[in-house]
């Protein structure tokens, strides 16, 4: 089993012993990155009121930088961690898209913001949905993983009632729960790469492998 199944192999090797590297500190990095990020330009930190310059950021370290993760975990035959990379680096990617003037998808609906805002509703009910069955996938993993996926769910919870509603606490509240997940994955990555080989400190993630096989 893989070490985003378990969260307690920090280190994979092969059948000549030879050490190979964890891809899932990279991929959890770039999706906390971007969760953090767009978390706070929709909380409206600092007066922002717009995400332009998160959509590179999108784009490539949440986009591409995930997909290769997850292509690497594919490879070592992880395929949890593998789904859960590519599918959230697929969505950083749509999202960014969909943000870029020259994809013109924001211009077509130009005099009509609550059509837009129920197609955005929609696409993030699609992520809702998903971001249930990893919640119920991840069971087996650890509390941290858990905790992770529920913030997540209830961002896109909160974010699918503002675009149907339009009511702006929706959004603010959110932001908050996206900025919770962004430092709750961040914990994640930083468990998994301080080693017993690297570090002087390890960081607990509540395994639950043992629990599930009793």
């Amino acid at each position: 089993m893989s070490s985003l199944e378990t969260f307690g192999d920090d280190v994979k090797m092969s059948s000549n012993r030879r050490k190979i590297s964890n891809p899932s500190p990279l991929g959890l990095s770039a999706f906390a990155m971007n969760t953090f990020v767009y978390s706070v330009y929709i909380y409206g930190v600092r007066g922002i009121d717009r995400d332009n310059v998160g959509v590179g950021l999108a784009l490539f370290y949440g986009g591409v930088i995930q997909v290769l993760a997850a292509m690497w975990e594919m490879y070592y035959g992880n395929t949890f961690p593998a789904t859960v990379f590519a599918s959230y680096g697929g969505f950083w990617i749509s999202f960014g898209f969909i943000s870029l003037p020259a994809s013109g998808i924001l211009q077509a609906f130009e005099g009509d913001p609550q059509m837009l805002n129920n197609a955005l509703g929609m696409f993030l009910v699609g992520w809702t949905i998903f971001t249930t069955l990893m919640v119920i996938c991840a069971l087996r993993t650890n509390v941290v993983l858990i905790t992770a996926f529920i913030m997540l769910d209830l961002t896109y919870i909160m974010l699918d009632c503002y675009r149907f509603t339009g009511e702006t606490i929706f959004n603010k509240i959110g932001g908050i729960f996206g900025v919770i997940t962004a430092f709750i994955v961040w914990y994640l990555a930083c468990a998994q790469l301080l080693t017993k080989e690297t570090s002087y400190f390890i960081l607990p993630v509540g395994d639950r492998t043992a629990v599930a096989k009793v």
